[in-house]
């Protein structure tokens, strides 16, 4: 039994419930079949386990270090990376026109998830470098894609996301960072950054930091912000890297979770000149910077499920091969123990891990699918179907699972008792590590903003109308099975509660008040969302259970007992949250910051 993969039902979801055996049907990725893409996922569960799971728990203690204002990583790290490197992998995530294997999304999703899981830390700098990657592809010039594009398509060269500045936060809107006009073009950039993941690393000869910054002059706010290229070395003409840029590292950040990725302070233009250039408009910044993060956010989301999925794996393993306990009805001590997968408690703990981790994977894929598609289509108006159903689904897509997968997680530790709390055992890692992705890429709060305050009004409504058109579409198809009709009339009455709780806030006088629960209504939205995704599973199920052979019958039940669990268990809970809503009850916002403690 893999510990970083369930390949039953990673097949099960790409292709029985969804739809990557058509996506392989388009020109766009007419180089691959199913058994192509499975000796790939071969390789990669191979380098996975024999390079990045072996070395996970040494990296977690023993974080990078600090020396004489560089940083020092284990070799361990080097050789893992060294090892996704020499296979190609990085190349995974890009068009063929820019030197990449041009996988589709779902697949690149599929096999790096192996990693996250395996190591996420070490996953980190490979992440990231994808996200500047693509985005350089779309919003840099011409001049900047060739000097700077192919070794970091390569590998050779990674890149960072510089956003958040000291006295910013999440604020952008008060970042100082400033980027002064040179004469031949460039910039000079000066300012501190902060929370850098991968700021500075001894694995690559160069690092290729996206930087917001503003030119003196600029409109005030977000609308005055322009995104830089800033490289840790200067590069030559011949593309080689050439002086150091003068970024200095001012400090590391030591964080409870992902200790092997390094986390920090970055100062430029504080010892000499940091030179930058200009990646697409000025004041356009932000926006070139969010193509970057939608996609991550996407990437932020499959990473919690995938080390949720780690510990839930464990978790699983140790339940089945563990004895302890006898029947309660049972009270003879001379009677063999029982294994505790056999306990009713640890059978709730793990079919919530099953179902949290099942159904936001379900998630993450099927808007995976919606981006191949867009990919091979040239149909308009369907992409343009699709891009709102996208930017609709994307705060759910980071933030859901940022928080049940972790729930799922703090359920592994609570599976193995006492012993999930020892770091003999990983499930007391995977959790430290999942925490963060609750901070990546956007607080749970500014995505319900985002999705409240924005998403399901934009276009008077229509990514909500896309996204009921769509769920009535599983529903239609479910109703025909007699053992899923009344999971599609609980779906209905859900969709039909957030579509009146929307209503509700858009009457408000008040627009703070209206989005002061926003983050309990995104919550609802990701439990709607995801008994959408369980909903399409059990038709997969039923309808697979049909074609199959009866030796798969117990992973079908499976699929039907976790939909059952969570159309039961957790769909019920969005009524009150939404009532809450609805009422624009103010008991948080009414709140003074004396009354917290009476001073």
């Amino acid at each position: 039994m893999s510990m970083i993969v369930n390949r039953r039902d990673l097949d099960f979801v790409l292709y029985e419930t969804l739809g990557l055996d058509k996506i392989l049907q388009s020109e766009r990725y007419g180089d691959y079949d199913r058994e192509s893409l499975d000796s790939m996922l071969d390789l990669c569960q191979t380098i996975a386990e024999e390079e990045f799971l072996t070395c996970a728990a040494k990296l977690d203690a023993n974080e990078p270090e600090f020396v004489d204002g560089k940083v020092e990583t284990i070799p361990e790290l080097k050789s893992a990376i060294s090892a996704y490197q020499e296979a190609g992998l990085c190349a995974s995530a890009y068009d063929s026109d820019i030197g990449g294997m041009q996988l589709p999304m779902m697949m690149d999703q599929a096999l790096n998830g192996m990693f996250v899981c395996a190591n996420n830390p070490a996953h980190i700098y490979l992440f990231l470098t994808q996200g500047v990657a693509n985005m350089l592809a779309v919003c840099g010039s011409d001049e900047l894609k060739n000097k700077y594009l192919p070794n970091l398509v390569n590998g050779n060269w990674f890149g960072t996301m510089c956003l958040s500045e000291p006295q910013a936060g999440s604020s952008l809107a008060d970042i100082t960072t400033k980027a002064d006009l040179n004469v031949e073009g460039s910039y000079s950039i000066t300012g501190t950054k902060m929370w850098i993941s991968g700021g500075e690393q001894d694995i690559t000869e160069n690092i290729i930091h996206m930087v917001l910054a503003k030119i003196p002059g600029s409109p005030p706010g977000v609308k005055g912000i322009s995104l830089f290229l800033v490289p840790k070395n200067r590069v030559n003409d011949d593309g080689s890297p050439g002086d150091f840029n003068n970024i200095a590292l001012a400090g590391l950040n030591h964080k409870m979770g992902c200790r092997g990725a390094t986390n920090c302070l970055l100062n430029f233009g504080e010892s000499g000149e940091s030179i930058g250039y200009l990646v697409g408009k000025e004041n356009h910044g932000l926006a070139n910077m969010f193509h970057m993060m939608n996609e991550a956010r996407i990437s932020v989301g499959m990473s919690a499920v995938m080390t949720a999925l780690g510990g839930y794996l464990y978790s699983l393993d140790y339940a089945r091969n563990r004895p302890q306990g006898r029947p309660l009805v049972n009270r003879n001590p001379e009677d063999p123990q029982i294994m505790i997968s056999e306990h009713a408690d640890i059978k709730r703990m793990l079919m919530t891990q099953k179902a949290f981790i099942e159904g936001a994977q379900t998630l993450m894929y099927y808007c995976a699918e919606m981006i191949d598609t867009k990919k091979t289509s040239r149909d308009q108006q369907q992409i343009q179907r699709l891009d709102l159903l996208l930017d609709l689904l994307t705060p759910i897509c980071k933030s859901w699972p940022s928080e049940y997968c972790l729930e799922a997680n703090k359920l592994a530790i609570q599976v193995l008792g006492g012993y999930g709390y020892t770091r003999e055992y990983p499930v007391e890692r995977l959790y430290r590590d999942n925490r963060l992705n609750h901070i990546h890429e956007g607080t749970w709060g500014i995505q319900g903003i985002d999705i409240l305050g924005r998403k399901v009004r934009m276009h008077d409504g229509a990514a909500v109308a896309i996204l009921r058109e769509e769920m009535e579409s599983t529903m239609d198809v479910a109703s025909k099975h007699l053992e899923l009709v009344n999971y599609c009339g609980q779906l209905e009455d859900s969709l039909s509660l957030v579509e009146k709780t929307i209503a509700a806030v858009a009457k408000a006088d008040d627009p703070a008040l209206a989005l002061a629960n926003a983050t309990i209504f995104l919550d609802s939205m990701g439990h709607l969302v995801v008994a959408w995704m369980w909903l399409k599973q059990a038709v997969a199920a039923v309808e697979g259970k049909l074609d199959h052979n009866a030796s798969d019958s117990a992973f079908y039940d499976g699929k039907l007992a976790a939909t059952g669990f969570f159309f039961r268990y957790e769909l019920p809970k969005i009524k009150p949250n939404l009532e809450l809503v609805a009422d624009l009850d103010s008991t948080c916002y009414d709140l003074t910051a004396e009354q917290f403690i009476g001073i």
